[in-house]
């Protein structure tokens, strides 16, 4: 885990991360430590990023936990050109996209970058339900509190007080 403690920058990127298969790795959460080594080989250079959280597989609680966490990154790329670069990760750990909530080996989500309002075809930010889940803001909250929500203005902390989605998650 590495917090930080001054204020993040206007033009941070938070990015979530998710697994709940292995694939070939001995645990969710080195298949994660292996997702985080290679965004800097995509123009994604990690400056925080949380401990993992685990939590209950929705909307079948029956699949394998999660493990979720967030990474704050600098980059030089534009907004579409770091999702698709968050889905080119996702593709080398084995993601197939198909059903939607499917157990998945890589979930990489784009949450905010900087304070930008992006409403495309396939990009929305920032991430119209992140604010809504602990297993996002809980980890968020872990490393930068005081982040704020571009469009509400509250903080990661204060989000995660209220998230109403994966209420169980907690620090793994």
């Amino acid at each position: 885990m590495n917090a930080i403690s001054q204020s993040i920058s206007d033009e941070s990127v938070v990015i979530a991360l998710g697994s709940n298969l292995a694939g070939g790795h001995a645990s969710c959460e080195a298949l994660l430590e292996a997702a985080l080594a290679r965004f800097p080989a995509h123009g994604l250079i990690v400056t925080a990023r949380s401990g993992w959280w685990r939590s209950a597989a929705w909307p079948d609680p029956t699949a394998p936990a999660y493990f979720n966490g967030v990474a704050l990154v600098e980059t030089a790329l534009t907004p579409r050109e770091t999702l698709d670069a968050l889905h080119a990760i996702e593709r080398e750990f084995g993601r197939e996209r198909g059903e939607i909530n499917a157990a998945r080996t890589l979930d990489l989500d784009l949450i905010a970058f900087g304070r930008r309002l992006i409403d495309e075809p396939g990009l929305d930010l920032p991430h119209p339900r992140a604010h809504e889940r602990l297993f996002v803001m809980g980890p968020l909250a872990e490393i930068a509190p005081g982040w704020a929500h571009p469009v509400s203005g509250e903080t990661a902390a204060r989000l995660a007080a209220v998230a109403r989605v994966g209420r169980d998650a907690t620090p793994a």
